[in-house]
């Protein structure tokens, strides 16, 4: 079954093809980097016009690559949410358009939903369905999560970020480091030079009563604001005087306390025997990935790491989980508008 995917939820546009879940016949992603770098974040109505722009030759250029023809396509998927209500409107009108036209099925994917599933691409291994139950930590931009997925639709949500997600973390301290956007990937390199050690900036631990957790396990739960304003207090009593290597050390510091947050939280839901997935954009943070290999090796876990072509958004994992049979599809998707705030299952 040959899916063409759709993904426009924030600032990548995206598409690709998937045969039967799986094999990746082509994933081709464009970046707005260049055009919301000057404002340190992404911009929503600037995010919607590049989509609208570039969104044509995104999905043209994936027919394409993958070898195929229009009429070689069984069906289309494309992300309906979380994410940007205006960037989301505009790959569901073209895969709806496209959908009529080609008179083809649809399916409606959830966009965090299409991370857990990001690491079954390509993978001999074993399927999603075969993977479960595992416990997965969706980690990104906007998202910061800990979920026991159960089975392929059966998840529960054990714990959450109650302020900023971990990658805007990364953003905002990267900002005040004066490194540009986006910062995950700065950081990280400039990282490598310095001592995570140099300060002892907070893990931020949400407390029982006295944070928004609502029914979620305070411990399973995250939070990186304080940490954002650690960072700034540090700076303005310690300026940066232009030494490369205590910018460096800072850096590390600062990513070592994300880090460390992400690490303590899985050590606390993960069981000897398990399995722990990772998915989303800061799965693909070295350090991150470092540390969990060492938590797997001391703990007794199996750990899953998507490859790192498919860490941050993109069309392929939308239509690999199409082809599991998973979202939105007959009259609901045909019908379906962009949910912002989608909530995962």
């Amino acid at each position: 079954m040959n899916i063409l995917g759709i993904e426009t939820s924030c600032d990548e546009t995206a598409a690709g093809v998937v045969v039967d879940g799986m094999e990746v016949l082509s994933s081709v992603v464009s970046s707005q980097v260049e055009l919301h770098g000057p404002y340190g974040g992404v911009v929503p109505e600037i995010a919607c016009r590049s989509h609208v722009e570039v969104l044509p030759e995104v999905i043209t250029g994936a027919l394409d690559e993958s070898g195929l023809d229009w009429c070689d396509l069984d069906a289309l998927a494309v992300t309906y949410g979380p994410g940007l209500s205006s960037s989301l409107l505009v790959g569901i009108s073209a895969a709806k358009a496209l959908s009529f036209r080609l008179n083809i099925p649809l399916f409606g994917i959830n966009h965090v939903e299409a991370h857990l599933y990001s690491v079954f691409l390509e993978n001999k291994i074993c399927s999603f369905k075969e993977a479960c139950p595992f416990v997965a930590l969706v980690v990104s931009g906007g998202h910061t999560s800990l979920i026991q997925v159960n089975g392929v639709g059966d998840y529960k949500l054990l714990g959450q970020t109650i302020d900023d997600a971990a990658g805007e973390a990364f953003d905002k301290g990267a900002n005040l480091l004066g490194l540009g956007y986006p910062g995950g990937p700065a950081i990280d390199k400039l990282a490598h030079d310095g001592d995570p050690a140099f300060v002892r900036f907070p893990r931020g631990k949400p407390r029982k009563g006295k944070s928004h957790t609502g029914n979620l396990n305070p411990d399973f739960c995250f939070t990186f604001s304080g940490l954002k304003t650690s960072l700034l207090y540090y700076l303005k009593d310690n300026p940066l005087s232009g030494d490369g290597l205590q910018v460096a050390s800072v850096a590390a510091s600062y990513q070592e306390a994300i880090v460390d947050a992400l690490i303590n939280r899985c050590q606390k839901v993960i069981r000897k025997g398990g399995r722990l997935v990772l998915g989303g954009g800061v799965s693909l943070n070295s350090r991150l990935r470092e540390k969990l290999k060492d938590l797997a090796g001391s703990s007794g876990f199996e750990l899953m790491l998507p490859s790192p072509r498919f860490c941050a958004d993109n069309a392929a994992m939308i239509a690999g989980l199409a082809g599991a049979s998973v979202g939105l599809s007959g009259d609901a998707a045909a019908t379906m508008d962009a949910c912002p705030s989608l909530r995962l299952g």
